[in-house]
């Protein structure tokens, strides 16, 4: 969400990022509307100072026993009446137009931002291990998990439809342990509070975090009040909503293991088999509130713990810098982490890392008091995923499988499953 005022200010600046995001310029319409809301006050102003002033000449008036003046002075009062209350309903129509208008615009990039259209455009930043090979041809997730008998497509599906799973048995604990996994390492060794937040937010938590209003067909409504939460970003965030930290409680660094829900509306045909896009999945979340000065160093911290993950895991994977035309709509600068998937031949995101300056904390109203100053600054976000666990397990099956159709558990993972060091089919 954006300052009217600062983009009265940076017109230039602001419409050079809307069109490295592929978007029009709008400063200009914007600059109208404003310049409409500001003539409405200027004239209800006007027409207010009018009032007090013919308020003084009746008294004058009436001591002066002039009551023809007093008359048509009380006369001329009424009709600005009329008209003050017409410039007040022009104010109010301009400013929702305007906020409206604001509410639709995606965050301007940082300059250092690669500019492209699209995924064509991002960069390689940094990359980790040597992408695995087998002697075998190497299987995908959901034929290492329907072999095993572990993994059931066809249950959810008569259940919930497309794009749902039933994990069972060594496969649900695995799935289970990568979660307890991740939680354990951000909280014990990366700083970070582990929350457990409502899945169900309002409206105003999903404008907040910029979800609504121009992603709402990505979301699933619960009744007219609610709408469950496509990532624990949403209630992790919103817990500095209307608030004022003091600077002394930043950095605030939040962690949450949760179900997560979207509509992928925009996905249809893509990754229709397995689970890389579903509707309901685990992820743990990482949310930084910070001060501006340190944001841009939060980011890289937070891009660190998210990758410590991959590492401890052991699976490769490289680090993508988001080009302009594929970044969020909320982000300034974001970090993709892609791990290599042997199945698919290819790597694929399992961790996105951004920073969002203040453009959330705008549409939260969440500020900070520096300390020694008596005003407020909006605060910092950030968000990332540390990491999605249903694309940590696609990982780990697919470069841990074994010839024989098992899979062998990561040694990070063993203290969470219980003795079971292969995952094997039943006999």
């Amino acid at each position: 969400m954006y300052d009217i005022r600062w983009i009265r200010d940076n017109a230039a600046l602001f419409d050079r990022g809307l069109t490295n995001r592929g978007a029009d310029p709008l400063s200009s319409t914007l600059l109208a509307l404003d310049d409409r809301r500001r003539a409405a006050i200027a004239e209800a102003q006007a027409a207010q100072e009018r009032r007090n002033a013919l308020s003084k000449e009746i008294g004058q008036a009436m001591a002066a026993k002039d009551q023809a003046r007093a008359d048509a002075l009380k006369a001329e009062v009424a009709a600005l009446k009329d008209k003050l209350s017409g410039f007040e309903a022009e104010e109010k129509a301009a400013v929702a137009e305007l906020d409206t208008a604001l509410a639709a615009i995606p965050n301007t990039p940082k300059d250092e931002v690669p500019v492209g259209a699209d995924e064509h455009g991002n960069v390689v930043k940094s990359a980790f291990g040597t992408p695995k090979t087998f002697t075998f041809p190497a299987r995908q997730h959901f034929e290492v998990g329907e072999e095993l008998g572990m993994m059931d497509f066809e249950a959810a599906t008569k259940m919930s439809g497309a794009r749902f799973v039933v994990n069972k048995g060594a496969m649900a604990r695995l799935e289970r342990a990568l979660g307890q996994f991740m939680l354990d390492l951000h909280t014990e060794e990366h700083g970070y509070t582990e929350v457990n937040p409502p899945l169900l937010v309002k409206d105003p938590a999903m404008f907040g975090t910029a979800q609504l209003p121009k992603f709402v067909d990505d979301q699933f409504r619960v009744a007219p009040d609610y709408w469950l939460i496509p990532t624990a970003e949403v209630p992790l965030t919103n817990l500095v909503r209307e608030a004022i930290t003091a600077e002394e409680e930043l950095p605030m660094r939040l962690t949450a293991l949760t179900p997560c829900f979207r509509a992928e509306a925009g996905s249809a045909g893509r990754d229709t088999r397995g689970m890389i896009r579903q509707h309901q999945f685990t992820k743990v979340e990482l949310v930084s509130i910070t001060t501006p000065e340190k944001s841009a160093e939060e980011h890289e911290r937070m891009l660190a713990c998210a990758e410590k993950v991959l590492q401890k895991l052991d699976l490769a994977y490289r680090v993508m810098t988001l080009c302009t035309g594929d970044m969020g709509f909320a982000s300034q600068k974001t970090y993709d982490i892609e791990v290599w998937l042997p199945g698919q031949g290819m790597y694929r995101e399992i961790s996105s890392c951004s920073v969002c300056g203040d453009f959330q904390a705008r549409r939260m109203n969440a500020r900070y008091r520096p300390a020694g100053e008596k005003g407020t600054r909006f605060v910092h976000t950030l968000n990332g995923s540390g990491v999605a666990t249903g694309r940590a397990l696609v990982a780990v099956l697919e470069n841990y499988q074994n010839e024989d159709g098992s899979v062998t558990v990561p040694s990070a993972l063993l203290p969470y499953m219980g003795g079971i060091t292969k995952i094997e089919k039943a006999a």
